[in-house]
Order: structure tokens, then C-alpha cells, then sequence
């Protein structure tokens, strides 16, 4: 069952309206710094983590804000310092900032503490699904009294936060436009320099890539119950159904047929439920051809793709991600055309997955033992993704961190003291 929504997240939101007044007026009196501070909702990773260890690298003061003791294990690790975001500490160190660094909203910081800063908003992947003002989700509230007019409320504290973005990179002019429109943002703030997250894809040979990406994914797999000798692996990504149920969540019947598939190629399927959601993806009797590999295994799956052979998902950004290793991608998506309705698509959806996408579990399976078992409908598949990737992703080079740092220091922030 999900774990959170839209609606029950504004109007927490709406009760906050004193706090985050309190908040601004006391961060607008306490002077900035040069300080460079990190969050992610996602814990410590995505495009949060290249920038910061770059940042990091040329001599910035940086620090990490935290929520959990996880996450201060996993920057301890690595290096980074860090502080509890929720707490007086927490909003000192937000207030105190220069450069404010996110990548799913303000509450990555302290959320009262981030007026007169200078955000940079990394977001986290191409919207495919619509996003920000663009879907009615985000400003969902509960079937209260007054509900459009609290609707109205949301969007414009959503429009008055979004103002305070200086940076947003977005990975090409397609991805640009869209997130110009959810963010309602001048085309001076979106910058097309790809996105920090996905140099990982990027840096070094594919054969470097592949090792540094099982590596991690040993790590992960043997932290549980022990590794996995499958001579393929599989990655199931749905995606967050903004509270609803998850329609995609095989029966016991389904879950019979997948390990079916699986055990007859010698493969193993690891599922990625989205971190806002659980998707109730555990088989009624347990397998090892099926593993978990949630937020709570692994907080950031980008850098393990290139040890993933086949990506299976429904409007999750890895599928434009994917392409930049030519990964086929296998489409499930059984409710399309419910979510074109509510919650919207950027285009069309079958332009993403074609007319083949699988809406049951069935169609899935069929298309996934054809593409295990025929080279060339694997190649066909490969090629499809890698021209998927290429309209969605302008620069594949590694150097997307570089540029968005450059161009966040173009707009007046000072080199770190003592540089020359």
C-alpha cells in the first residue's frame, strides 16, 4: 500500500503556513555565507552527490543535511559531513548558506530556512509523466470545505518556492521545455547542460562501467541473503502511483509464471519499487530469483544500471536513461490510460514505449523470454532505446556535473577562498 500522496502531503503543507512565515523572516535576517549545503530526498546520492563531490573537489565548504542515521552512516562513508536538517542546527546551516543544492523540492534543506538563498535544483530525471503545475496531482488536497480554494493556496506557494530556483539543468531542449512549464520558470534559470546524475553512465568503458556496477550490486544482494550468479538480470522499476494502488502487483499465479521465466533463462528480477510507495512485490513463497532493491537496500539505482541487462517499467525517467547504455527497455504499464487521464504524459505515452508496451504480466512475459532468447530482437530492442536515449539526453561525455558547476558559478557565486 502507498506511504504517502499529494493530498495528505499539502495539507501538511497548509498547516505549516506559520512555521514557514517564522522561518523566512528569521532566515532573511541572518546573513549568507559561502557555504555550499546538500539534501536529497532520495538520501545520499543522485545528481546531489556528483555535485557535491565536485564542489567538494575544488576546495568549497560543503555539508550534507540529513534525516536519518542511514543516511549519516552513508556520508560518514564518503567523507561528507553532515547535519539533521529538521532541528535548529538544521535550519542554521540552510540559513547560513550560500548555495542550497536539491533535487526533489526545498524539504531536502530545511524547509524554513531557504529565502534569499541561492537554490539550484537538480530534480531527479526527464519527466515522461507529467510533473509540478503541469499535473493536477500536485496540488491535490483532501475532500475538505473550501478544497478549490486550498487547491488555489497550493499552487501558489508551489509557484512562490519554485521563483527561488536560479539553476535548474535539465538534460536537453525537450526536457527543457517540460520542466520550464511544471516549474514555471524563465528559460534563463533552465539550462540544458545535462543532468550531474547520469555521468555515471558515462565516465569510463563500458567494461569499467559494468564493474563498478556489480560491484555495488554485490554489496547490495549479499548485504540481505547473499549474492546472485544469474547470467542475466533484470530490473523491475515501477513507478509511484501518487497514493493509488499499484495495479502492476502480480497474483500468485503471475508470480508463478515470472519465476518460471526466470529459472528457465537464468536470470533474476530485482525490484525497484518507487521510495514514496510500496508495491507489495514480494512472491507468496520466497525465490531467489526475485529480490528487493528498494530505497531502503539502495538509495540511489542509477549508478548499478550498467550491471543491469534488461529494464522492465512504466513511466519511470530510467527508460530515457537506460538508452544511454542501449539497454532494452520492456514496458508494463496495465493502466495507461487511467494515468494519461489523472496524472498526465508529456507527449504521448506510446511515442516512449511504442504500440507494444504489455498492459498484464502475460503479454510482459512473452515479449520478455522472446527478447532472452533471440539475439536479434535483443538488438532491435537495444537500438530502439539508444534512439530513445538520444532525443532526451544532448550530452553523454560525463562532464554534465562540470557544466552545471560553471554555469552555477557564471551566475555570481564566488570561487572557493584561496583559489585563484
Amino acid at each position: 500500500m502507498a506511504s504517502f500522496s499529494f493530498g495528505t502531503g499539502n495539507a501538511a503543507k497548509l498547516l505549516r503556513i506559520p512555521l514557514y512565515a517564522v522561518g523566512r523572516i528569521g532566515a532573511l535576517l541572518v546573513p549568507r555565507g559561502r557555504r555550499w549545503v546538500f539534501g536529497c530526498g532520495a538520501g545520499i546520492g543522485d545528481g546531489a552527490l556528483a555535485l557535491q563531490r565536485h564542489a567538494a573537489a575544488v576546495g568549497h565548504d560543503t555539508i550534507w543535511l540529513t534525516s536519518t542515521a542511514r543516511e549519516d552512516r552513508e556520508a560518514a562513508a564518503l567523507g561528507i559531513r553532515t547535519i539533521r536538517k529538521n532541528g535548529l542546527r538544521g535550519w542554521w546551516a540552510t540559513a547560513r548558506a550560500g548555495v542550497l543544492v536539491v533535487t526533489h523540492g526545498l524539504g531536502d534543506v530545511n524547509r524554513y530556512a531557504n529565502s534569499g538563498a541561492f537554490v539550484v535544483q537538480l530534480w531527479h530525471g526527464i519527466p515522461l509523466k507529467r510533473i509540478g503545475l503541469d499535473s493536477p496531482a500536485t496540488t491535490q488536497v483532501p475532500s475538505v470545505p473550501g478544497a478549490p480554494q486550498l487547491r488555489r493556496l497550493i499552487a501558489f506557494l508551489y509557484r512562490s518556492a519554485a521563483r527561488r530556483i536560479r539553476v535548474l539543468p535539465a538534460a536537453s531542449h525537450r526536457s527543457r521545455g517540460r520542466l520550464e512549464s511544471a516549474f514555471r520558470l524563465p528559460d534563463d534559470r533552465v539550462i540544458v547542460t545535462g543532468e550531474p546524475r547520469v555521468d555515471v553512465l558515462s565516465a569510463g568503458s563500458p567494461e569499467e562501467r559494468r564493474a563498478r556496477a556489480s560491484a555495488i550490486l554485490r554489496e547490495c544482494l549479499d548485504s540481505l541473503d547473499g549474492g546472485t550468479d544469474a547470467s542475466r538480470t533484470l530490473l523491475y522499476a515501477p513507478t509511484w502511483r501518487d497514493g493509488a494502488a499499484d495495479p502492476a502487483v502480480p497474483t500468485a499465479a503471475e508470480w508463478v509464471e515470472i519465476i518460471r521465466v526466470l529459472e528457465q533463462n537464468d536470470a533474476v528480477l530485482l525490484v525497484r519499487s518507487h521510495p514514496l510507495g510500496e508495491g507489495g512485490y514480494a512472491p507468496p513463497l520466497p525465490s531467489r530469483r526475485v529480490r528487493m532493491l528498494g530505497a531502503s537496500v539502495l538509495a540511489d539505482v542509477t549508478p548499478v544500471l550498467p550491471a543491469v541487462d534488461i529494464l522492465i517499467t512504466d513511466y519511470s525517467s530510467l527508460a530515457f536513461d537506460a538508452g544511454l547504455l542501449a539497454m532494452p527497455v520492456l514496458f508494463l504499464a496495465p493502466d495507461a490510460g487511467e494515468y494519461a487521464r489523472t496524472r498526465g504524459f508529456y507527449g504521448r505515452f506510446e511515442d516512449v514505449a511504442g504500440e507494444d508496451a504489455a498492459t498484464t504480466w502475460g503479454g510482459l512475459l512473452s515479449q520478455l523470454e522472446q527478447l532472452l532468447a533471440d539475439t536479434d530482437a535483443f538488438a532491435s530492442r537495444s537500438a530502439r532505446s539508444a534512439t530513445l536515449s538520444a532525443e532526451m539526453h544532448a550530452f553523454r561525455d560525463g562532464r554534465n556535473t562540470r557544466r552545471v558547476y560553471e554555469a552555477i558559478r557564471a551566475r555570481g557565486i564566488p570561487a572557493p577562498k584561496g583559489a585563484a
